[in-house]
């Protein structure tokens, strides 16, 4: 996706420092060209060797260093840059950068740029909290910088508040979105996350064990290639990815018609949610005691989602769905393909292994395609799964733009 874009971090000194060789490891996954430039304090926390490493390019430090080749180094970065990241971006480095200080191969490479700067706050909550860092971070802001918020938990100190290092997905998604527009800019995703209650009386329901981790997966991966994304999710726990509508149901009736809705006009629904196949035929409007004689519970089909979606008149262009199977895998995704008229069908063993189904942040997966198709993915994340299964779906989209192209003459 970034082939070709250089990306500058600018690492600070701060003790979340530890955690930017991730990031920067995911951005040459996504074969961006890397190049790190460290404060003095921050070396006293990670070492250069460690950033050369994992950026493959060497660490710029020293300002005044005699450059391999005859120009102006921090000029020339600044040049080749098409996105800047200070991270952790501290409450020093804040001040210096609102009031326009140069006094080290970082500053002064910031205001050298002309790229987009994503500025990643990491502090105490006091420090955070602090008037001069708010006027800081507004100066920053008013100078066209990105300055993605913190996170609030506990921090270093043993503090729980606003301060705490963002996610890497989060990071990762603030610089894709800069750095402009992915494969599916333009285009409106659909998914569906979690599971369906079906209410037996006001304390019990029908439902299963999905939490939603792999449709939030994909919401997320879908807004990181630019798409307009809407989630339509069950009961789950989860936060949602960032810059992501979001739509909450219960029932499966529920995400139906929410999903259904949505639809309409979007050119690829994923419906990764698990919802319920069952709903009881009577619910109560009280609890049902344990020792009622003669209690029998009837139960009723739910709508089938998918099956809708594929037969509609106004279809979407791509339909993928998922199948958890405990036995005879890609047998019984196959069936599901034909019987539900998708695109794809990503089938999940469940019950198997450790690491596997629901709940896991990690999963197995085969994705099964129209053309008879079958790519087997091993145990991996759930964010890895959602990248492959976007990949493919994006090879469908550009297929059928191919298909839909008027010969020219």
């Amino acid at each position: 996706m970034l082939s070709g874009r250089t990306v500058l971090v600018g690492a600070c000194g701060g003790i979340a420092l530890y955690k930017v060789p991730l990031l920067i490891s995911r951005l040459r996954e996504l074969r961006a060209g890397v190049h790190v430039i460290m404060t003095e304090a921050a070396t006293r926390f990670v070492s250069p060797l460690t950033f050369q490493t994992v950026s493959g390019n060497a660490v710029h430090t020293d300002l005044f260093a005699r450059p391999q080749l005859w120009n102006v180094e921090h000029i020339a970065l600044a040049e080749r840059a098409d996105l800047m990241v200070l991270v952790p971006a501290t409450a020093n480095i804040l001040a210096k950068a609102a009031t326009g200080i140069a006094d080290d191969f970082l500053t002064t490479t910031l205001l050298a740029v002309t790229c987009p700067v994503l500025v990643v706050p990491a502090m105490n909550a006091a420090m955070y909290r602090h008037p001069a860092t708010s006027r800081n971070i507004e100066t920053l802001r008013g100078f066209g910088h990105e300055v993605l918020e913190p996170d609030t938990g506990r921090l270093a100190s043993g503090a729980v508040g606003p301060g705490r290092y963002p996610s890497t997905e989060r990071i990762l998604a603030a610089c894709l979105r800069l750095l402009g527009p992915g494969d599916l800019c333009g285009r409106k995703v659909v998914v569906s996350a979690g599971p369906t209650r079906e209410p037996f009386d006001p304390v019990r329901f029908i439902s299963n064990p999905s939490t939603g981790r792999m449709g939030f997966a994909l919401a997320a991966e879908a807004r990181r290639r630019g798409a307009d994304v809407v989630l339509v999710a069950g009961p789950t726990e989860l936060d949602p990815p960032d810059d992501v509508a979001v739509k909450r149901v219960v029932t499966t009736s529920e995400m139906r018609d929410a999903v259904l809705g949505e639809a309409s006009g979007a050119d690829v629904v994923v419906m990764a949610a698990a919802p319920a196949d069952w709903a009881p035929a009577d619910s109560f409007d009280r609890k049902v005691k344990k020792g009622e004689a003669g209690l029998g519970l009837r139960l009723v089909v739910t709508p089938d989602i998918l099956a809708e979606l594929g037969r509609a008149e106004r279809r979407p262009p791509v339909v993928v769905g998922f199948a958890a199977e405990t036995d005879d895998l890609v047998a019984n995704a196959r069936e599901k393909l034909g019987a539900k008229d998708a695109d794809l069908i990503v089938a999940n063993p469940v019950c198997r292994e450790p690491g596997s189904g629901f709940a896991a942040p990690t999963n197995r997966a085969v994705i099964l395609a129209r053309d008879g198709s079958a790519e087997e993915l091993p145990l991996m994340s759930k964010s890895d799964i959602a990248s492959a299964v976007f990949d493919r779906i994006v090879l469908l989209l550009g297929r059928q733009a191919g298909l839909n192209r008027t010969p020219e003459g």
